[in-house]
């Protein structure tokens, strides 16, 4: 649309942090950080879309729904959200570039209440924090920031998001903010080569191709990475936890739509004690 540019509509992820809007298909770990339980990853609205040669926003309505995208359970509850990314340098040469961005969120639950809790990064292990329901909500701030810089095999990742609760205080029946907050930083290095590739027009990453396919005068792509992420649910009467967690990758791509990954998680709950897990995938898609 001339002077907007796209729009969306329908059941889709709404613009904000980078692993998110990365395709599960294509993130370096076999779990995102726990940054991504401060919002749902997708909800049903409408948004516009745009880009430059170094720049991307999108800015959108939406209604909590479920993950088959049903809107019924929202009510009258709308969420904008918003997000703006910039290339600060993009050198093909040398195969580098220097992602940046902001996000943010106003949202109103119809319920009054909000919830943030989080798994360490394994998809079948249970809740370790949880500021429980915040009861008398009437809106909840979200700001998210981000940034990836590569330079040939080697990358950094990172953000960070902080989501701001205003709710009642039952003891003196006014509005008090309670704050919680994420973030995670991480670097990968391909031992054969490869580069990660960054999709500019939607200001996320995309598809990792071998150098030589395994099998076909090749040994595929090998990648090593190593995160850090920290999660804070507590603040004030809120007691929801604090979870640190170390993960090691290493993925093996025999080809570009096939690979190999494993994954060491150490989980460490404040206050409680630490958790050690090993995971493995087979990932094939289309």
């Amino acid at each position: 649309m001339k002077g907007i540019g796209n729009i969306w509509a329908g059941h889709f992820k709404e613009p904000m942090r980078i692993e998110v809007l990365t395709s599960s298909k294509y993130i370096t770990f076999m779990e995102r950080a726990p940054g991504v339980d401060f919002v749902p990853e997708r909800n049903m609205g409408i948004m516009a879309f745009n880009h430059t040669k170094r720049m991307t926003w999108a800015a959108g309505v939406f209604r909590r729904g479920d993950s088959q995208g049903n809107d019924k359970v929202a009510n009258d509850e709308l969420n904008l959200t918003g997000r703006l990314t910039f290339l600060a340098l993009n050198n093909t040469d040398k195969k580098q570039m220097l992602h940046l961005g902001v996000a943010g969120s106003y949202r109103k639950p119809d319920s009054g209440e909000f919830e943030i809790k989080a798994k360490p990064a394994a998809h079948l292990a249970p809740t370790f924090v949880n500021t429980g329901a915040i009861a008398g909500t009437d809106h909840v701030s979200v700001l998210q920031a981000e940034a990836a810089f590569v330079s040939g095999p080697f990358s950094l990742q990172g953000e960070f998001i902080t989501s701001t609760v205003t709710a009642m205080n039952e003891a003196t029946l006014k509005n008090e903010d309670y704050s919680f907050s994420s973030y995670y930083a991480y670097a990968s290095y391909f031992l054969t080569g490869e580069t990660r590739k960054y999709s500019a027009p939607e200001g996320f990453f995309s598809r990792v191709s071998p150098k030589k396919n395994f099998g076909q005068g090749g040994s595929g792509a090998w990648e090593l990475a190593l995160r850090y992420s920290k999660i804070d649910l507590t603040d004030k009467t809120y007691l929801g936890g604090e979870m640190s967690e170390i993960t090691v990758g290493l993925n093996w791509y025999l080809n570009p739509v096939s690979r190999f990954m494993f994954n060491y998680v150490n989980a460490d709950l404040a206050d409680v004690g630490k958790a050690n897990i090993v995971e493995t995938r087979f990932q094939v898609d289309f």
